[in-house]
């Protein structure tokens, strides 16, 4: 198992192009949040602008756009139960985010097949939350795409097979093969299993056990590998990485982080990032 260190974050963040536009740094297509958990949708486009995608479009049930309107005004709207629509939203990402509050009922379902239906070989397919218990529990196949799921250690159970006790690197590398994904399994710290390597994360804070932050952490791994398109794998370990610095550093003045801080600091800290030397000290707050 390899250690994820800073370096990631200078091997992927770098300036932006002079001649850049909206469409240089990707689509992000984000579908969850039902009536009652309409937040976490809402947290996870927040990670996805901050991070940076060129274009962002969330797919939710019709009472959270006043608050999605209100809070992420740079965010698109549509109604996750009209099916054209999130279809053609799909098929059109650079990478899709699936699973933030979603629920688990069967309209929960029904709005997750027509997701599955439209994925592209191309794309990058960020699974998450409601929508791995869903596939876990319904037998669902994968959709096309670069997959990546970012289950907790629950869910990981739900999806693998693999009671959490039993959850040793060994055989997390084997149900990755099978499910032929990359698998980004939230713990203490977090391990990131992908076709040819295993790598953990040994930063992090117990300031971000607040709910939420999964789902933002979804959101910044959808929208590194919409702008950082070129290098998706790479992309999702920038994003692992960054959540928690940014978290870090937050909590040396919080006994708790809040997730939508760290979409707040991202464009600050990515913006320190792009312009470090190698072996610069990350201080944007402070």
């Amino acid at each position: 198992m390899e250690e994820l260190t800073e370096q990631i974050l200078h091997d992927v963040i770098k300036p932006r192009p002079a001649h850049s536009f909206k469409g240089t740094f990707g689509k992000v297509t984000l579908v969850g949040g039902n009536r009652n958990f309409g937040g976490a949708i809402i947290m996870a486009s927040t990670a996805a602008v901050c991070a940076g995608a060129g274009l962002v479009t969330t797919c939710t049930d019709a009472s959270n756009s006043g608050a999605l309107h209100s809070q992420l005004p740079e965010a698109m709207f549509a109604d996750f139960t009209d099916d054209e629509q999130v279809a053609s939203l799909v098929a059109a990402a650079t990478t899709v985010v699936v699973g933030p509050g979603l629920g688990d009922d069967e309209q929960s379902l029904h709005i997750l097949k027509n997701v599955f239906a439209h994925t592209t070989a191309e794309q990058n397919v960020v699974i998450d939350g409601s929508a791995i218990t869903l596939m876990a529990r319904e037998k669902l196949t994968a959709p096309l795409g670069k997959i990546i799921y970012t289950p907790h250690e629950m869910e990981w159970q739900r999806l693998s097979g693999i009671k959490i006790a039993d959850q040793t690197e060994e055989a997390n590398r084997t149900a990755r093969e099978k499910l032929n994904a990359t698998v980004v399994l939230k713990k203490h710290h977090t391990e990131i299993y992908t076709k040819d390597k295993v790598y953990q994360l040994t930063i992090g804070t117990p300031a971000q056990a607040v709910g939420g932050m999964g789902d933002t952490l979804a959101g910044m791994v959808g929208g590194f590998t919409a702008e950082f398109h070129q290098h998706p794998l790479q992309a999702v370990l920038a994003a692992v990485y960054a959540h928690s610095a940014v978290a870090e550093k937050i909590a040396e003045d919080q006994y708790i982080v809040l997730p939508h801080q760290i979409s707040r600091a991202l464009p600050a800290f990515m913006k320190e990032m792009a312009e470090a030397e190698d072996d610069h000290h990350i201080g944007f707050l402070g």
